[in-house]
Parts: structure tokens; C-alpha cells; sequence
């Protein structure tokens, strides 16, 4: 008959630690007060370094096993078992070393006998207290675990047929005190940082651990694969014969991987934190990593040591997956790896991230690692006469292990490389964080270059972008691997960083690339690392009528009408009023409060005037109301000219709009008392992490990767976090569309079709702006360092002014035929009124056929510098036309035509509501399977067409009889009357 008790259980897993090279030991020969099995220690040292312990019995003649014990416990309690472990203790004349690790390449003959020497001993039902009282006080722990005679693990074990892992965990912070409750002294065993280093509580179906037992107030955290789906727990076991929780055992505990966990994973972090009331203090952590990133890092660094230098590996890890840590650990060991013939695989690795955290953070740990210094080298700023590419290139020559750089700084990785061609020859790692995104500046400059496109105004730069653009603009290089780091990767990202099932086989429907690694949305989630944002949404319906003068009623361009009307609105003082008393006193009722006052809220806005207008609107809400709890702040790239609202030019630090920031950082300033409401626009919109943030009022059209990445700034725990968010302009079921394709694996529809570039090139050679000799002749200057600069101007210039001649010609034509038509009009001319529409027609359709080649002209610079990446065209044509593209498509500017622009002087705002229309509870699990992330497909095929006219009185008529619907005339009087006010 099976046995569905714990002590089966517990046989099972001895048994299976005893098949692995670990000893199985003896609760009696354990020793209570020290905390160590002697047995082992002493064995260890004898048999690992005979010569020492020679020496060492010398200078401690009488009985030299029992100096060893009591030197090894002063430096446990001095210095803690980890760094006991790692790097041993010195005594006088000897070197005390108490565990061996793998080196990094070349284990020798003296290595690889030190390194069989250790014993790993798994010793069960072991009554751990010197303080135990027979029949009172005797806690016995199910499992320890010893490396060489000190303690590194202990389990507590449960059967799933009787209790579960939640009934291990209480026994740990009920009865497994780390004090004697009378005496109060400390059991050594469970004592942080003296004692074992981790503590797991494991049934058959899950694992959980913490590196700290403190009682009631023990956290921890799970230690589970997640499951198949993507959430969390584990799958069930793969056979009869196993358990789900196997991979505790089977991988972890053996014996490589545990002694690979304590010589290069596991570290303290030293933190200090600020409670509510401001004070400081000091928090120690012992940093013992969650399955997902022992697996990645792992998994990494394996595939890396098969695949050598030169490949692309896309991690796809959502917010709360503890990336600083896993890039950290994976920094570090990619820096240690060595190839086949004993060279270091690179020469350096390159983070790419703005989180500053990771500097300290990387030299801290890795200094624990193995007391190295100078390992780690972060350039972020010129120092004195030395630009960030200069000391990029220095650290580059030094073969600095690890080198960190900010968003901005990355581009001058490829000028170095360019500069020093010594440095060229080197194999490089890089690491991007895609985390912190970057604001406009340089690097948007730099990313400009690398690109050869245009950027929207005042966007956010991320690492990962930064990645794609510099793989992009370059050939595949065997030189340089790419390790992308992305909670939420973009079709784009996929097809260049992610791998296909089947390697052996080329892309196709069924052979779609993918990350290579997962930690979902889902399980983060589930497991309590993050807030799931969205149970908590609120829909605003905002409605509203126009009225315009009909003087001067001609037709217009119905598309840019209409958005021009519409951005009239958002930008109305009145509708901008209406919505930031909603957000104000919805702040002050149900935000203010929490997290003892310290709860912040966010408004995220569609423009930078729109941002402004905000601000200044909710300053005067502020005081006309008397308010002394709500401080906005207001943040924004570059200046804003003046207009009939903001009565003069202004920045982010102006006074008029953030009066007492004195010249801070925003980020730093928003964490402070002094402000708890930031209004933003296309910045902090990702990679902003401010626990407190509580609340989010939307006033911007979200979609895709920038709603998810928007969204979730509130997803950062914080005790007694509650979060809402407010959105007036859109769709609940839009929003949870956006966030579903990340809830577990990002997939792709399918696969880019490469053909799209050919098609492009065919729509571009047939309109004959270009000939193909004058491309030709560019791309030879180009590629030549010798030619001169001129070549370039010279041979674009024929291309320019057949373009300019053509425009200006169809333009000349199209104002002799609105005059025309104008005339028969007047004269009643019907057949010379359908003849004048008829040529505006086609004039229209020519001048959209221009512009759809300018477009076209960046579609397939971007299509084919992303193609060409994932398929080797090798077709020098097409590079001759990139290039040449590239360089041609900013000298295609034509100024807008004033007739173009549609008059709204006399345009009037007369109907306004705004009401809650719903709040929902929008649910993530559960859907059906999202839509997939769609890669390039059908780019450059657009249809030149004549833009759509109608007369300006008969669009409004349509947006009121939209937007207008739900609006009477009450609403019309109420208006009127707080204008008037």
C-alpha cells in the first residue's frame, strides 16, 4: 500500500540527495551549541588542504579539532555563514578555507581534489536548540542541510494529503523561534546570517523560502516554476514517480548547482529605508534568488557557454521578476565565462540601464562575490576632460569586466568601436534594461542617427529601443551578444531578439520566434509581486456640442477637420476645468488618505500644452477652493511658446508652473511630501517607479505596449496600497485588449514577410523621383571614406528638385482650379464646376502620390535595416537604395500651405457634460486567447487617394450629432452659466 504520509515524503527526498553524492547524517552527531556537524568540518579541512591543517595542528597542538570548531563559530558570529563559506578566515600562519567551488575555466589536478572534498549532508529530524528542556521546550526541523559542517539549508516538510505548504510556513513563525521564548537567547541554527542561509517550506505541490525567520512576521517568498499556463504554483509531476516539487532536489540541491548558488548567487543587500515619519534605518537582506531567476541566469549562461559569442537572447520578465538582481547575477557570471580553448568568451559586458541602483548594487554584490574591486565600472557623466565615449573606449581597452552605461551613453559603444579598431576585435555582452526608459535629449539625437527616422515630439527612449535600433543599423555581428531584458516586448523585439522553436527549421506560421525566457504578468501577480492595476477602472464619458459661424462655410479637409476640432476641445480652458475638479476631489476623497498621506496620483495627458493648461488649470482650482493638501507638479521635455492660456514661454522648471521644485530632479522632488500629484506628458509614462503611486487619471489615447507600460507605473507594492484609475477617454475593453497579449507569453500572429521590402523598392522606383545611377553614385560615395562630403549633397540634389518641381507644380495647379471652380460656382456653371472637380481630384490624388513616396521612402528604410537582420537578402541594391533613402527623405520638406489651414476663430464651444459612466472590475483572467503581437506585414502599399472634403458646418454637424448626443439643453444652460461665473 502507497504511503501518503510526511515520512514517506521525507524518505523519498533523502533518498533522492543520497543518489546525488550527498551523505546522509545523523541528528546525533550534530552539534546544538555550535551549530555545525563537526564530523564534516573537520574532515573537510583535513582532506581539502592537508598541508594547512598540518600547519594549523602546529599552532594549536592541543586538540586542534576543537580550536578549529571554536575559531570557525567566532568568525560565523563575526562575519556570517555566507562569508564564511565564500571566502574563508584567516588565523595566525594559516588560512582557514571551509568550502571549494568550481573555477572558472581549467580546474586542475589540486582544484579538482579540493573540490571532491566537500561534503554535502542532508541529516533529518534534528533537534536543533541548546537551549531544549525535555517535555517544554525540544523544536526539531525536518531537514538541514550541510555544506562541509555548517548549516546552509532547512526544510520543513508537509503532506498534501494532510496539510499544505501554508501550514509549513506557520510552523516556521510559530514554532521555530530564532530565540529560546524563556531565555531569550538565540538559537545559532535559525539566526540571520549566522545559521543556515535559507529555509524552505515544501509539499508535494509547492516550495517557499525566506533567508530570515523573524516569528509572525517571517516573509516569504514562493519558490515555484510556475505553471503551464503561466501562473503560479508548479505543473503537476511529470510521472508516477515523481513530485511536482522534484526540481527542489533534483536541481537546486545538486550538488554543482547548490555550491554554484552559495558561491554565486546569493548576497546581502544593504538598504536603508525612510518609514513614514522619516526616519532612517539600516535594513540587511539576504538575497537568495526566486526560481525564475536561478533558471534564467542559469539557462543563460549555458546556452551562452554552447552558443559562443554573437546571439540574441530576449527575456521577457514582467515588473515584479526582480530584474536588477537577475541582470546583476548574469552580468557577473557572463563576465566569468571562458571558451573552449581557455580565452575569456568577452572581453566586456555593457548594462544598459538608467537604474542607478544597479551601480552600487553591482560592485556591492560582486565584491561579496570575490573581493574584487574595479570589477565594475559605471560611466553616466563626463569626468573633468574626458567625454562618456572616451571613457567608454578606456574602460573598453582596459577589458573592464563590467561596464555600465545609461540610455544616452550606449550609442557611443559603436563610436568607440569605430574609433579604436583594436577595440573592434573584441567580443562584447550587452545587457539592456529596458525598466527605465529615457527622456528626449541626446539620446533621442543619437537614436536619430543610428535610426535615420524621426521620433514624435517629446518621446520616451527605452533600452530596448535603443538595442533594436543599434542591431538594426548594423550587420549580425559574431562579436557582440544581445541580452534583452522586457516585461513587455513589441512584435519588433520579438522577431529580432527571440528564437524559434526549432532552430534547425526557418521562420514560418508554425515556426514563429519567441522569448527564451518567461516570467509572466500572470504569475507576478498571483504570486504577489505586483498589483494587478486594473480592478479598480473607472470610465468617464465627456459630451459636448460646437457652434461656428457660417460667413465663411467652404470645404475643408474632412480628416484634419476633424482632428483639429477635436484637439480644439481638449485644449478648451472649460473642458480642461470640468475634468480637473473631477480629479481633485475625487484625489482628496478617495486618495489623499491612504498610506498615511503619503499617496501620490498621476495625470497623464496627451500633449505638452495640454500638460501645461492642466497645470495651471488645477493651480487655480487649488486656491479659488482653498485647498492645502493637493501640491501638483507638472513634467515636460523642452519649452513651450505662449499662447491664449499659458501667458508666456515656459519650461518644466519654470516658477510660473512648479514654483517651489529649485531646480531638483522631478522624480526626486515627486517622492517628497511637498508634492503628491504629477501631470505628465510622454514622460515618466515608464520606467518610473514611485511605490506610493496610488492613482492614475488618464487623458490620453492608450494602446498596445505604452498602455501597459503607462498603466502599470501603479502596479509597485506598498503596504496598504489600494490603486484607481480614472480614464475619460477610453475604452474599458481597449484597455484590457492591450494588457492580455502580456499576461502570459508574448506571441506574434506570425512572421514578417520579408517580400514587403521588394515591394517597396517597386512602388519607389515607379514614380521616378529618383534614377537608379544617381542612387548608385550615392551609395559609392558613402561607402567610400575617401570621397568628399559634397558627393553626397550632389548626387541627392537631382532627386530634390524633382521632387520640389513636381509639388510646386501640382500645388501652382490646384490653386488655379479652386479658382475656377469658385467662378463657376458664382456663374452657375455646372458642367465647369464638375470639370474643376474632377482636375482638383486628380491633383489631390497627385499631391497624397508624393507624399505617400516620402512615407514610403522611411518604410522601407526601417523595413529593410529591421529585415535584414533576421534574413540575409544579399542584394547590394537594396543596401544602395537604404542608404540613399536615408539620406534623401529630410531634404523632401514642404512647408504647409495656408489655404490648407482650417479657420476655428469663430468656433464655440456651447454644450458640455461630463459623467461617470462606469466602474469596472477588469478582469485578466479567465479571457479567451488574446490577439497575438502582429510583425511587418503589407508596409508600403498604401493607395494614393484625393483627402475627403466637406463643408466645415456639415463636419461639425456630424461631431455634434456623435459627441453631442447625450447632452441637452440643460446642460447647455449650465454651461453658460459657469462660464459667466
Amino acid at each position: 500500500m502507497a504511503d501518503s504520509r510526511e515520512r514517506a515524503f521525507q524518505n523519498d527526498i533523502i533518498a533522492a540527495l543520497s543518489d546525488q553524492r550527498w551523505l546522509v547524517g545523523n541528528a546525533s552527531e550534530y552539534d546544538k551549541t555550535h551549530a555545525l556537524y563537526p564530523e564534516d568540518l573537520i574532515g573537510y579541512f583535513q582532506e581539502a588542504w592537508p598541508d594547512r591543517w598540518e600547519k594549523f595542528c602546529k599552532g594549536n597542538p592541543q586538540n586542534p579539532e576543537k580550536v578549529l570548531i571554536q575559531k570557525t563559530v567566532r568568525e560565523l558570529e563575526k562575519k556570517g555563514t555566507l562569508d564564511v563559506l565564500r571566502h574563508g578566515f584567516k588565523v595566525p600562519g594559516v588560512k582557514v578555507d571551509l568550502c571549494s567551488f568550481k573555477p572558472d575555466h581549467g580546474m586542475n589536478p589540486d582544484t579538482a581534489r579540493r573540490y571532491n572534498a566537500n561534503r554535502l549532508r542532508v541529516v533529518e529530524e534534528v533537534s536543533y536548540s541548546p537551549h531544549a528542556r525535555t517535555g517544554e521546550y525540544n523544536p526539531r526541523l525536518d531537514l538541514v542541510l550541510f555544506v562541509n559542517g555548517i548549516p546552509t539549508a532547512t526544510l520543513e516538510l508537509k503532506s498534501e494529503f494532510k496539510q499544505t505548504v501554508e501550514h509549513a510556513k506557520r510552523q516556521y513563525k510559530k514554532d521555530r523561534p530564532v530565540k529560546d521564548p524563556v531565555t531569550r537567547k538565540p538559537e545559532p541554527l535559525l539566526t540571520f546570517k549566522r545559521g543556515a542561509l535559507v529555509h524552505f517550506a515544501v509539499s508535494q505541490d509547492e516550495a517557499a523560502m525566506t533567508t530570515r525567520l523573524n516569528g509572525k512576521n517571517t516573509f516569504f517568498l514562493p519558490f515555484n516554476r510556475g505553471t503551464a499556463d503561466g501562473g503560479a504554483g508548479n505543473p503537476r509531476a511529470e510521472d508516477e514517480g515523481s513530485y511536482a516539487t522534484a526540481y527542489l532536489w533534483e536541481q537546486l540541491f545538486q550538488e554543482d548547482a547548490w555550491l554554484k548558488v552559495i558561491s554565486r548567487f546569493l548576497h546581502l543587500d544593504k538598504k536603508t529605508e525612510e518609514d513614514f515619519h522619516g526616519n532612517r534605518k539600516t535594513k540587511e537582506t539576504l538575497i537568495f534568488p526566486r526560481y525564475h531567476q536561478w533558471d534564467v541566469v542559469n539557462q543563460l549562461i549555458q546556452a551562452t557557454r554552447d552558443e559562443g559569442a554573437g546571439r540574441r537572447y530576449l527575456i521577457q520578465h514582467s515588473a515584479g521578476s526582480g530584474k536588477s538582481n537577475s541582470i546583476a547575477w548574469s552580468a557577473h557570471q557572463l563576465a566569468q565565462l571562458y571558451d573552449n580553448e581557455g580565452n575569456k568568451l568577452f572581453s566586456s559586458v555593457i548594462v544598459v540601464t538608467d537604474r542607478t541602483v544597479l551601480d552600487s548594487q553591482l560592485q556591492d554584490t560582486i565584491y561579496q562575490f570575490e573581493h574584487a574591486q574595479g570589477v565594475v565600472r559605471p560611466i553616466n557623466r563626463d569626468l573633468g576632460n574626458q567625454s562618456k565615449s572616451e571613457q567608454l573606449a578606456e574602460a573598453l581597452a582596459e577589458q573592464t569586466r563590467i561596464i555600465i552605461v545609461t540610455i544616452q551613453t550606449f550609442p557611443a559603444l559603436f563610436d568607440a568601436l569605430e574609433k579604436y579598431p583594436k577595440l573592434s576585435s573584441g567580443r562584447y555582452a550587452v545587457i539592456a534594461d529596458e525598466a527605465h526608459s529615457s527622456q528626449t535629449g541626446s539620446s533621442a539625437t543619437k537614436l536619430k542617427a543610428i535610426l535615420g527616422g524621426e521620433l514624435p515630439e517629446g518621446e520616451e527612449i527605452s533600452a530596448e529601443e535603443l538595442l533594436e535600433a543599434a542591431v538594426s543599423a548594423r550587420k549580425p555581428s559574431q562579436q557582440i551578444s544581445y541580452y534583452a531584458f522586457t516585461a513587455t516586448p513589441k512584435a519588433k523585439t520579438i522577431e529580432l531578439f527571440g528564437r524559434e522553436p526549432d532552430p534547425s527549421q526557418p521562420r514560418s506560421e508554425s515556426n514563429k520566434p519567441e522569448p527564451f525566457h518567461v516570467y509572466s504578468m500572470r504569475q507576478a501577480i498571483e504570486e504577489g509581486f505586483i498589483l494587478d492595476v486594473l480592478r479598480r477602472y473607472t470610465t468617464y464619458a465627456v459630451a459636448w456640442k460646437l457652434a461656428h459661424s457660417d460667413a465663411d462655410d467652404h470645404e475643408v479637409d474632412s480628416k484634419k477637420a476633424r482632428t483639429t476640432l477635436a484637439k480644439w476641445v481638449r485644449l478648451h480652458p472649460y473642458n480642461i476645468s470640468q475634468k480637473v475638479e473631477v480629479i481633485v476631489e475625487h484625489f482628496r476623497e478617495n486618495v489623499r488618505h491612504l498610506l498615511d498621506g503619503q499617496a501620490k496620483a498621476m495625470v497623464v495627458t496627451s500633449s505638452r500644452q495640454e500638460a501645461v493648461r492642466y497645470q495651471l488649470a488645477m493651480q487655480q482650482y487649488i486656491k479659488d477652493q482653498g485647498y492645502q493638501d493637493v501640491h501638483p507638479l507638472v513634467a515636460f521635455s523642452g519649452s513651450l511658446p505662449p499662447d491664449n492660456v499659458i501667458p508666456e514661454e515656459v519650461t518644466e522648471t519654470s516658477g510660473l508652473l512648479n514654483p517651489s521644485l529649485n531646480g531638483r530632479d522631478h522624480a526626486r522632488a515627486f517622492d517628497t511630501d511637498e508634492y503628491n500629484v504629477m501631470l505628465v506628458a510622454n514622460k515618466y509614462q515608464t520606467g518610473f517607479d514611485q511605490p506610493k503611486l496610488c492613482a492614475m487619471y488618464v487623458d490620453k489615447k492608450l494602446k498596445g505596449v505604452e498602455c501597459v507600460q503607462t498603466l502599470s507605473r501603479l502596479n509597485r507594492l506598498f503596504p496598504g496600497k489600494e490603486t484607481f484609475i480614472l480614464d475619460f477617454i477610453n475604452d474599458a475593453q481597449d484597455i484590457l485588449d492591450s494588457f492580455l497579449p502580456y499576461y502570459n507569453k508574448a506571441e506574434l500572429t506570425g512572421v514578417s514577410d520579408t517580400q514587403v521590402v521588394y515591394d517597396i523598392q517597386e512602388a519607389l522606383d515607379a514614380e521616378q523621383v529618383y534614377h537608379w545611377d544617381e542612387a548608385e553614385a550615392f551609395a559609392r560615395a558613402f561607402f567610400d571614406p575617401k570621397a568628399e562630403a559634397s558627393k553626397l549633397s550632389y548626387y541627392c540634389q537631382p532627386a530634390r528638385e524633382r521632387f520640389n518641381k513636381r509639388y510646386k507644380l501640382l500645388r501652382d495647379e490646384r490653386a488655379e482650379a479652386r479658382a475656377a471652380r469658385k467662378q463657376a460656382e458664382a456663374d452657375g456653371n455646372t458642367i465647369g464646376l464638375k470639370q474643376a472637380d474632377a482636375t482638383l481630384k486628380e491633383i489631390g490624388e497627385g499631391l497624397d502620390q508624393l507624399d505617400l513616396f516620402k512615407k514610403n521612402l522611411g518604410s522601407f528604410v526601417r523595413a529593410y535595416e529591421f529585415l535584414s537582420q533576421i534574413v540575409f537578402f544579399e542584394d547590394p541594391e537594396l543596401e544602395q537604395l537604404c542608404v540613399f533613402a536615408k539620406h534623401l527623405l529630410p531634404l523632401l520638406r514642404q512647408e504647409i500651405l495656408d489655404e490648407d489651414e482650417i479657420d476655428i476663430s469663430e468656433l464655440e464651444l456651447s454644450h458640455y457634460r461630463i459623467t461617470k459612466r462606469k466602474e469596472h472590475e477588469l478582469r485578466l483572467e479567465g479571457e479567451n486567447d488574446p490577439d497575438g503581437l502582429d510583425p511587418i506585414t503589407g508596409v508600403g502599399t498604401g493607395k494614393p487617394h484625393d483627402p475627403e472634403k466637406q463643408r466645415l458646418s456639415e463636419i461639425i454637424e456630424k461631431l455634434n450629432d456623435i459627441f453631442g448626443a447625450e447632452v441637452s439643453d440643460e446642460d447647455q444652460r449650465r454651461f453658460s452659466t459657469q462660464l459667466s461665473k
